[in-house]
């Protein structure tokens, strides 16, 4: 599955459309502690988390997610939208909760 193919499926929005937006997603991450992120060993991975700051772009960029998906509708700083453009990560955002996103996630992964 693919970051497009998850916008299709959600209807979730997207805020910037990255490099890697028809890379094959791997896993899930669903977190709010960026060091917990940073020891990941995993490729191609969308990270889902509820933390607004540039530092969740920079931190996925490094660990090479495909994505970042902010969950619970939270209004995100300009800056964030500018930071995921300059560094080629997806952004993209839903109301769901954080629970209820990755619910959905592993619901669309089952059913492919």
């Amino acid at each position: 599955m693919t970051t497009g193919m998850i916008v299709q499926r959600t209807g979730w929005e997207v805020l910037a459309k990255g490099s890697s937006f028809d890379r094959h997603i791997r896993r899930i991450v669903a977190s709010d502690l960026m060091s917990d992120v940073l020891v990941v060993d995993e490729d191609d991975m969308l990270l889902l988390t509820s933390l607004v700051s540039d530092q969740v772009l920079r931190t996925a960029q490094v660990v090479g997610a495909v994505g970042v998906v902010v969950v619970n509708g939270k209004p995100l700083p300009s800056s964030m939208v500018s930071v995921a453009n300059s560094l080629g990560v997806s952004l993209l955002t839903t109301r769901l909760s954080k629970f209820d996103a990755c619910v959905a996630l592993h619901q669309l992964l089952e059913a492919k």
